[in-house]
């Protein structure tokens, strides 16, 4: 096992950097300015500019390896990278959730015309996308709970039921949902359910609000939405009937390493702004960073990141080595680990800026935000720690006694 970069992954975190340094950071301003004067889901153009320049670099698509030549372990640097910028930098290299797992669920499922009339253009960076699961009146946690209604009607399906904190739908460019819901609720547990594209102006599809975070709407918005009659083609359907859960399990393996990445991103540039607001800070006739207390913070949030980072490269390399199957463990536990560890150093940097933390002038309260999100998007603390814990009591240990 080894954590060493390979030539092409340094390649690309050193490219990355560069990006970050000349483009990103600069147009976080520019892209906060624009929403504050046009509309909280409108799309700042500074996007597409940073997106053509990610483009020109060659930093695209990098998440998918078919694409890109990148192994997961390779893109996780990557994508801690870009969680210094977690709104901005993920879409400006076309990595951004939700549209990376809707992509990787296109890869593998999508028939020849699915691909060509939705994948294409979202590799392109065209349009965006939305994947429609978690619903308001059960346990979302639990995927065989979802009692939306896809049933068959001659050369159609038609969908009935209600969804919500569906990421990406107020963003103007959202043109394609995969929406999953129960297409025989008489059958086998798991063959119950499957998914189906459907395009986000179709008849009945009402989107009827937007849902902060913590009080925060994002650009993209996070959204609950009403399925009313909504008719689409059979072919629109991906897979087979009864293949929702299945597809739904292939969709999240590399994903949460995403996710847990930028976590980790997100957690060193709090390190980073908690370190200089120390070393700059006089209180009661010297600097924070002199206190005992402020190093403790410092020095405690560098082992937790070095431990989470370590903790998500051994899951990616999995993948890479044995595939997703073989995981699970692995990914459910750094799931649990990489947003509870950015959590605590972020809250450590808000104790450390006081008042300014919690404000908008810093992003601290914001990232404290997403992180806590972390912990309930892709499933539950609760259902991962389960997970881990279910896998640990099948293995036969080499003594008890």
């Amino acid at each position: 096992m080894d954590f060493a970069p390979s030539a092409k992954a340094q390649e690309a975190c050193e490219n990355m950097w560069d990006f970050m340094r000349t483009h990103v950071f600069p147009a976080e301003p520019v892209w906060h300015a624009h929403l504050r004067e046009h509309g909280e889901h409108t799309h700042p153009p500074v996007m597409e500019d940073l997106k053509h320049e990610a483009r020109r670099r060659g930093l695209w698509n990098l998440f998918l390896p078919q694409h890109s030549g990148l192994t997961n372990a390779d893109y996780a640097s990557v994508a801690e990278i870009s969680g210094w910028s977690p709104v901005i930098a993920p879409e400006a290299i076309n990595c951004q959730a939700p549209d990376t797992g809707n992509m990787e669920t296109l890869e593998l499922f999508a028939t020849d015309e699915q691909r060509k009339q939705w994948l294409e253009p979202l590799l392109a960076g065209e349009i965006r996308s939305a994947f429609a699961m978690t619903e308001p009146e059960v346990a979302s946690s639990d995927a065989t709970n979802i009692t939306t209604l896809i049933t068959r009607d001659g050369d159609d399906y038609v969908i009935n039921g209600r969804k919500w904190f569906i990421t990406g739908v107020a963003d103007e460019r959202c043109q394609i949902l995969i929406v999953m819901g129960k297409t025989d609720p008489d059958a086998e547990t798991h063959r119950q359910q499957s998914m189906v594209l459907v395009p986000r102006d179709a008849p009945g599809l009402e989107i009827q609000r937007h849902l902060p975070i913590f009080g925060y709407q994002d650009q993209h918005g996070h959204s609950e939405i009403v399925f009313r009659d909504v008719r689409v083609p059979a072919g629109n359907l991906l897979a087979e009937e009864g293949d929702g859960f299945r597809i739904s399990q292939a969709r999240l393996g590399p994903g949460r390493i995403h996710h847990a990445m930028r976590a980790i991103g997100m957690a060193e540039r709090a390190l980073a702004l908690m370190v200089e607001r120390a070393r700059s800070r006089v209180a009661f006739g010297q600097p924070l960073s002199d206190y005992a207390n402020v190093q403790d913070h410092i020095a405690q949030s560098r082992i937790e990141i070095d431990q989470a980072r370590l903790h998500v490269l051994d899951a990616a390399w999995k993948i890479d080595t044995y595939g997703i199957k073989n995981a699970r463990s692995e990914v459910s536990a750094i799931k649990v680990s990489a947003p509870a560890m950015a959590t605590a150093v972020i809250d450590r940097a808000i104790e450390v800026f006081g008042g300014a933390g919690v404000s908008d002038d810093t992003p601290l309260a914001y990232f404290y935000a997403w992180a806590r999100v972390l912990r309930i998007v892709d499933g539950p603390d609760a259902v991962h720690r389960r997970t881990v814990a279910r896998l640990e009591m099948r293995k036969t240990p080499p003594y008890v006694g």
